[in-house]
């Protein structure tokens, strides 16, 4: 049995990339599935281009930047009955069996909720961006692999602590059980809170070393508001995933690691992207979860 999907691609002002995006998509080998554009509002010609040039494309235009996370909610609402629901960046390109792998991987692990591509650098295509999350000491999430030469080292289907969500496939029933990303994150590290709140379900992410995908990294984001929203996301996953035996366990580390973050920020106060991270640390002791930037 084929499983069907659904890609969904998140776009803001991404149109120098997109195009690029789309065109690998038309040559999967993946015979079932279908392709959603969700639009946070972009003003750079977007949504022309996507109604000229790709009349195949579903388009879900928001009209304003509503974050990457309700985004991606709304273009799994608009999936309808498929199997798998991929979430793929805007700024990256996939091989032409990127699609069947990451299908195939799920139907021969019915464990399996969610399954990870390995993603390389788009103009470094032998240096991996990520093979699988992990969990680092302190429970902090980081990149399988990250900035290492691909040489055939992460080339086993094994189980990871969750998918990059740059490029990550779910099995739909465990999407919609879980509820999909959290919006209280508005974006980044809800890839992550999925995962855990995955693994807490019993579901598991396998790897696919066959479903190759080639980013640009942080070509449509980073900056100061990337800065913000990880440290604050990720003091609130701590906050709602730690566990009291965890914090027995390895409470230095998180301690040391949380430190470290702050310590690094406060050497570079005067720079935009470190007082972005201070902030965000700030909100997330505080337990904020609005959109705040």
């Amino acid at each position: 049995m084929t499983l069907s999907a659904a890609v969904i691609i998140v776009n803001w002002n991404g149109k120098a990339y997109l195009r690029v995006c789309l065109e690998s998509l038309r040559q999967q080998t993946h015979p079932d599935f279908r392709v959603i554009v969700v639009d946070n509002g972009s003003t750079d010609g977007s949504l022309q281009m996507l109604a000229h040039d790709y009349p195949e494309v579903q388009v879900e235009a928001l009209g304003e930047n509503l974050g990457f996370v309700v985004a991606s909610n709304r273009g799994a609402a608009l999936a309808g009955p498929v199997d798998v629901l991929v979430m793929l960046n805007n700024d990256t390109e996939v091989e032409p069996q990127w699609l069947q792998a990451l299908c195939d991987a799920l139907e021969a692990h019915p464990q399996a909720g969610a399954a990870a591509s390995k993603m390389l650098l788009f103009d470094r295509r032998d240096v991996l961006h990520s093979a699988g999350d992990v969990m680092a000491p302190g429970f902090f999430p980081q990149n399988r692999g990250v900035w290492e030469k691909d040489e055939g080292q992460y080339d086993e289907d094994i189980w990871v602590f969750g998918p990059c969500g740059g490029a990550a496939a779910y099995r739909r029933q465990v999407w919609e059980a879980l509820g999909g990303f959290d919006p209280r994150l508005f974006m980044y590290l809800e890839d992550v809170d999925l995962a855990w709140r995955m693994q807490k379900a019993g579901w598991k992410t396998v790897f696919v070393p066959q479903a190759r995908v080639y980013h640009h990294l942080s070509a449509t984001g980073g900056g100061a508001l990337a800065s913000y929203y990880v440290g604050r996301n990720l003091i609130l996953l701590h906050r709602w995933h730690l566990t009291w035996a965890d914090w027995r366990r390895e409470g230095r580390a998180i301690l040391a690691g949380h430190g470290r973050i702050v310590w690094d920020a406060l050497k570079a106060w005067r720079g935009q992207a470190a007082r972005a991270r201070l902030r965000g640390v700030l909100h997330g002791l505080l337990g904020l979860t609005g959109k705040r930037h």
